[in-house]
């Protein structure tokens, strides 16, 4: 009999500090950065975002939204035999963040590892678990993506300051009998690496180059509208299934234009866009296991649904993931 892969429980989880647009500007002010509500909303649609508290990192936020994802799965921690966290800010060098995690689950065995493709990070996590139960290596599964951006933030840059936020998302991926995941499409292309990136490394107890995020949006916009459009219709191909069989587009929020655009190109009216860039930012590899989540928990997506989740990022990293509730 062959198998597939169902995510059966999802999880999100934000850190207690909300900054709107005016908290946000009025911090900014106070650095001599210059900015605005309007000015925001405008370009990017974002009226709020979430940080951290100071020494708070990623496996502390994707604590709770694994056990959150757990829970709804009706799946215990040590029932888990396989552990992905999609990240571009670890807790520390190494060991991986999943294995911080692992531990601080109490559980052992399972194997336990992080993915870095920045913003596209959950649709690859997600697109190697659905490999690894296919091929029975794993059984049950935890994916999350979970980011604190707002430590890798200029905000004397306000360009990008704006537009980022923490948080963390999880889903709980099991071994069915019933296809679940219809099918994957990741890519890369590396010849874009510096239209998104963080410059610096770490050398001889010393920060090399520039440890902050750069981003050139106008490259980003243009890239990214055309690859999403690509990625989409590759997994429609693949699945035997057409614009007309999404119940749900999930994007990656970065960007709502991003968003409106990747909608009318898949003849997608907004109200099937699962929207949450308003009130989350850009939460990187956490924004599509967040806004998941937060649609399931507001009754918008249901099981037995089709969604169509899409992700591009820094690297040059994109990709799409459909698959049924």
């Amino acid at each position: 009999m062959k198998t597939y892969s169902r995510i059966t429980g999802t999880g999100s989880y934000l850190p207690p500090r909300r900054l709107t647009n005016a908290d946000l500007v009025a911090e900014l002010a106070t650095q001599g950065v210059a900015s605005s509500d309007d000015w925001i909303v405008e370009r990017t649609g974002i009226r709020a975002r979430h940080f951290a508290a100071a020494g708070v990192v990623s496996s502390e936020l994707a604590l709770p939204a694994a056990r959150q994802a757990l829970q709804a799965a009706g799946v215990q921690a040590e029932d888990i035999d396989l552990i992905i966290v999609a990240t571009s800010t670890p807790d520390m060098v190494f060991p991986s963040t999943a294995c911080i995690l692992q531990g601080k689950l109490g559980v052992k065995g399972g194997a336990a590892f992080d993915v870095q493709a920045v913003c596209s990070g959950f649709i690859y996590a997600l697109t190697i678990a659905d490999s690894l139960i296919k091929s029975g290596t794993a059984s049950k599964a935890l994916v999350i993506g979970s980011e604190v951006f707002s430590r890798i933030l200029d905000f004397k840059d306000r360009t990008t300051c704006v537009l980022f936020g923490d948080g963390a998302g999880a889903v709980v991926l099991e071994a069915s009998t019933e296809p679940g995941i219809l099918a994957t499409d990741i890519h890369a292309d590396g010849s874009y690496t510096n239209i998104l990136c963080v410059p610096g490394h770490v050398c001889g107890g010393s920060i090399l180059g520039d440890p902050l995020l750069r981003m050139d949006g106008q490259a980003v916009f243009k890239l990214a509208v055309g690859v999403l459009e690509e990625s989409a219709r590759a997994v429609l191909t693949k699945a035997g299934k057409t614009d007309a069989d999404i119940d749900w587009l999930i994007p990656h929020q970065a960007n709502i234009r991003i968003m409106q655009s990747t909608a009318r190109k898949l003849k997608l009216s907004m109200d099937k866009v699962v929207v949450t860039v308003d009130q989350h930012g850009n939460t990187s590899a956490a924004s599509i296991p967040l806004a998941l989540d937060t649609a399931v928990r507001r009754g918008q997506v249901k099981p037995g649904q089709t969604l169509l989740l899409e992700g591009v990022g820094g690297g040059f990293t994109w990709g799409a993931v459909l698959l049924k509730l």
